[in-house]
């Protein structure tokens, strides 16, 4: 197993640009720093950016190529659709949009790193956060031959220092001092950190959300919505059949409306910091409560609550950066078994915030009224109960006696008389 890369010279480096700040400046400092030619790509994964005007403008900081790859349909089949099947959700509040999108981005670097005889891959993480994690490890378990360099790590300026960096080179960049924010999108969810936000007491200022109305500005009135699922995936709105991105792409401007899907939260790290985190996410809120009701619907007690047991592990894998690993396509197995019969309809109300599921039907629901009405028709045999008590109890009833014993008040010879034993509960 070799141990870490011993510097070298980069000639050739991929950039994973997102049309930022942090990458706008890398490409500037790499050409500076490194001497290199730096080819600028960017993954198309619901960015509600302008990316041929960032590709425009990678080539005016001074990138020999800049590439926009598409890949929108292919983050909802092979990455969104999964987690939704296993209801992902970091410290559950968090959908992970940017953490799914990683893997795949990487996915495609390699790819044109390869088709372009790149011999290095760059990206604009910073030292403290997560990304770092999930771009170098995905790299390194696709691609172990390609070296990896992390500008923002090696050129240590703070964000004020990155503008005025940016201001002095003639980068162009949309973040200035008076609007500091650092924005990732893809069509699961938009990420916003920085600038005021950073004070976990203060409230997050309206003009830093972009996908949901605020609490004063959505309807006055309530809207419905029905959600169709086949074995797990959703695939219609409203009864009308839609392939799962323009889905989510609705939903998106539908629950956002109704200012539906923010998140402020105080989030842990993967490097072991605390962070204060908002996210936008309409569509990945409605979407998960639906599918988590339908399996309640659907699902015997024992197989649902196993896999609510095991869901955290799988959102943490994402959000570590392991999506590539084991463990991730082992559980990723698991979940694809338990979706065989999440198929159905289920009815949200939308309301000022808040998406509550207030219906639902499907073809192998497990829920039967003639067994859980009080009124005329139950069907329940209520005369089994004592039985069921009785020997659900018994493991109880015996360690109570047993204490009692132990105790010395005479209480476990008179139980075990009454059992039939001598001292001994068989």
């Amino acid at each position: 197993m070799n141990g870490p890369r011993e510097e070298k010279e980069h000639k050739k480096v991929l950039l994973a640009y997102s049309g930022g700040l942090d990458t706008s400046v890398a490409i500037h400092w790499l050409k500076e720093n490194q001497d290199c030619e730096v080819i600028a790509v960017t993954v198309d994964v619901g960015q509600s950016d302008d990316l041929k005007a960032a590709m425009r403008r990678a080539k005016v900081i001074g990138a020999s190529r800049a590439w926009v790859i598409g890949a929108k349909k292919e983050f909802v089949k092979d990455y969104v659709i999964p987690a939704i099947k296993a209801n992902a959700m970091y410290e559950g509040n968090y959908p992970l949009g940017t953490a799914l999108a990683r893997p795949l981005i990487v996915e495609k670097l390699v790819e044109m790193a390869h088709r372009l005889g790149a011999d290095t891959i760059a990206h604009g993480c910073t030292g403290k956060g997560n990304d770092q994690v999930r771009f170098e490890v995905a790299i390194m378990a696709l691609a172990p031959d390609i070296d990896i360099l992390a500008p923002t790590r090696e050129w240590n300026m703070s964000r004020e220092e990155e503008i005025a960096y940016a201001e002095e080179h003639g980068v162009p960049t949309s973040v200035t001092s008076d609007a500091p924010y650092s924005i990732d999108e893809s069509l699961w969810s938009r990420a916003i950190e920085c600038g005021a936000l950073e004070d976990a007491w203060v409230e997050p200022p309206e003009e830093v959300f972009g996908w949901t109305a605020g609490h004063e500005s959505s309807p006055a009135t309530p809207e419905y919505v029905e959600i169709g699922f086949s074995e797990g995936v959703p695939v219609s709105l409203d009864g009308t059949a839609m392939d799962p991105l323009d889905l989510i792409e609705s939903l998106n401007e539908l629950a956002g409306r109704h200012g539906i899907g923010r998140i402020d939260h105080i989030e842990n790290r993967l490097v072991g910091i605390k962070s204060r985190e908002i996210y936008e996410a309409p569509a990945a809120v409605v979407i998960t409560k639906a599918h988590q009701d339908l399996e309640s619907l659907v699902m015997p007690k024992d197989l649902l609550h196993y896999k609510r047991g095991m869901e955290p592990h799988y959102a943490n894998a994402i959000y570590d950066g392991l999506w590539f690993s084991p463990l991730r396509k082992a559980m990723g197995a698991f979940v694809e078994k338990t979706q065989e019969n999440v198929t159905g309809v289920i009815r949200i109300k939308l309301f000022k915030g808040s998406a509550v599921v207030v219906g639902r039907e499907s073809p192998y629901s497990l829920y039967d009224s003639s067994l859980s009405t009080y009124d005329k028709g139950d069907l329940f045999d209520h005369s089994a109960a004592r039985g069921f008590i009785y020997v659900w109890g018994l493991p109880s009833k015996a360690a109570a006696m047993v204490g009692a014993a132990k105790d010395g008040n005479g209480v476990m010879n008179e139980f075990a008389v009454k059992e039939g034993s001598q001292g001994v509960c068989k």
